[in-house]
């Protein structure tokens, strides 16, 4: 019976992981976790040594994933990785190979333990459950996905998948408990709105969305006709009468996948002279569109994630009917 696996990875690692094919964890003070006895008292004994100041209620939670992600997780296996940094979940097979790989400049962020994963394909958030996405939202970096394994696995069309139980886990520590209780209602939260978005606007709903966002953080503006606009939809500005530089011209796209960079440059093409671009998408932007921001100082991209943000801080001055499509109201989470 196939295995389903969860893994986290930092944001930090952008899309390196699916193109280069691999999941990878951290503690790099360890080294090569494959040097250790295959035993998990041998990888607590490592962990303390190591790492003196741990809890020691994390001690084992540790220990039990370095020794899944070892000698649990087998060659055939799939694994779901969420990227945060474009809100896809990837999912993939692992394919038996492991490494340690580690730079000469990297810190105690690094993740330099390997695993290769042929990844097969990678999928917005909304195509998910949100129970799936809950389970997988685990505060933990490695875990067996058991009650949405079978949803996640028919994505790649593997069918009906049921995962073996392991064994016993080690429950976590009262931060550890608390941290991914917060993890889970901050991404819940943004899954919901995001979701809505996209269900309950058309395409040129989400225009005036987002020209009412643009007006609710002090800009003047107006939605431009439905066709001929160039791949212009929003046109804001600081002026009132909107003759006055700068002019921020605002492609709007209700999708939740991956925007490419010609999508992009169609909207640079559109500049003049103190005049900037906004794209502002519920999905993400390709690694080229997003080097394209990087070298240009007039274009900025809002994916799902950050217009969720954006939504977040400007709750209260939404009207009425957008408050009405988003309901939400303000929680505390331990911030650990």
């Amino acid at each position: 019976m196939t295995k389903v696996w969860g893994v986290h990875m930092p944001v930090w690692v952008g899309d390196e992981p699916v193109e280069r094919g691999y999941a990878a964890i951290g503690w790099p003070r360890l080294g090569d976790i494959r040097q250790i006895a295959p035993s998990r008292e041998a990888f607590k004994e490592a962990l303390l040594a190591a790492y003196p100041g741990k809890k020691p209620g994390a001690i084992p939670v540790d220990a039990g994933t370095l020794y899944r992600f070892v000698h649990e997780v087998k060659a055939g296996d799939l694994i779901a990785y969420p990227s945060k940094h474009n809100r896809m979940v990837n999912i993939g097979r692992a394919n038996g190979k492991r490494w340690f790989e580690r730079s000469a400049e990297a810190g105690e962020d690094d993740i330099p333990n390997c695993l290769g994963v042929d990844w097969l394909g990678a999928f917005p958030r909304n195509e998910f459950s949100q129970s799936a996405l809950n389970e997988l939202g685990a505060y933990i970096t490695l875990f067996l996905l058991r009650a949405s394994a079978v949803e996640y696995a028919a994505k790649v069309d593997l069918g009906q998948t049921t995962p073996a139980m392991p064994a016993d886990e080690p429950a976590q520590d009262d931060d550890g408990a608390s941290v991914a209780a917060s993890q889970v209602a901050q991404e819940s939260a943004a899954d919901f709105v995001i979701r809505r978005l996209h269900s309950e606007l058309t395409g040129y709903d989400f225009e005036h969305f987002v020209a009412h966002l643009m007006e609710c953080m002090g800009y003047t503006a107006r939605v431009t006709q439905m066709s001929g606009d160039g791949g212009v939809d929003v046109i804001a500005h600081t002026d009132p009468m909107g003759f006055q530089p700068p002019i921020i011209k605002i492609q709007c796209k209700r999708q939740t996948g991956q925007i490419g960079e010609p999508e992009v440059s169609q909207l640079l093409g559109t500049l003049g002279d103190g005049e900037y671009a906004l794209f502002v998408t519920l999905g993400s932007y390709s690694r080229q569109a997003r080097i394209r921001e990087r070298n240009n100082p007039r274009l900025r991209l809002i994916d799902g994630e950050q217009l969720v943000e954006m939504v977040q801080a400007n709750y209260a001055q939404l009207s009425p009917r957008y408050r009405h499509t988003l309901p939400l109201k303000q929680i505390y989470v331990p911030d650990l």
